[in-house]
């Protein structure tokens, strides 16, 4: 068990180490699409002054819950923007703790399916073949399912496969390469 909570640890804090590669540096940038500073402002305006009443959400622009709405949605532009009233700092303390812990959490959850099969599956290519698997199989449906059921920019989202699918590589790698037992006794 203590492996376990150990392996889950280490693998986690390399996954948080492929996500901060990955959103924490000016890598990101490939993820996005930018704007000026004036049209940004212009933007940033309309929205406060639209979407303040409703708060902090998720919205689909134009709203496609009312005839007008499908008919608008149908024509485009369209949007989905996820807004937040507050401000907030780009690169935010309380955000990377925060997604420290959830990677930490994340990795244990591995740390332990992987100790659960690890009497069956005995050697280290077997069981990183079942990490690489499931994680590229997770993400790639997560990520890959927003352009294709939701018409959302791919390069965004497939920034954002690439960065899970590694981070979960290789907390799985490294869970499974020093944190299961090489041999399990009495097989």
């Amino acid at each position: 068990m203590i492996r376990t909570i150990l392996g889950g640890l280490v693998g986690g804090f390399a996954m948080y180490v492929v996500g901060f590669i990955f959103w924490g540096t000016p890598l990101s940038r490939l993820a996005f699409t930018g704007l000026d500073d004036t049209k940004s402002a212009a933007l940033q305006q309309a929205l406060a002054a639209n979407l303040t009443q409703s708060g902090t959400g998720t919205y689909p622009i134009p709203w496609p819950g009312t005839q007008a709405g499908t008919t608008l949605y149908g024509k485009g532009p369209i949007a989905m923007v996820h807004f937040n009233t507050d401000g907030f700092p780009v690169m935010d303390s309380g955000a990377l703790l925060a997604g420290l812990i959830l990677a930490l959490v994340s990795a244990g959850i591995i740390a332990f399916a992987l100790s659960i099969i690890a009497p069956f599956v005995t050697d280290f290519a077997a069981r990183a073949k079942l990490v690489i698997a499931f994680s590229i199989a997770i993400p790639l449906y997560i990520h890959v399912g927003q352009p294709l059921f939701n018409h959302a920019p791919w390069p965004y989202f497939i920034y954002s496969f690439l960065c899970d699918a590694l981070g979960f590589i290789v907390a799985g790698l490294v869970i499974a390469r020093w944190f299961l037992p090489r041999h399990i006794p009495g097989t």
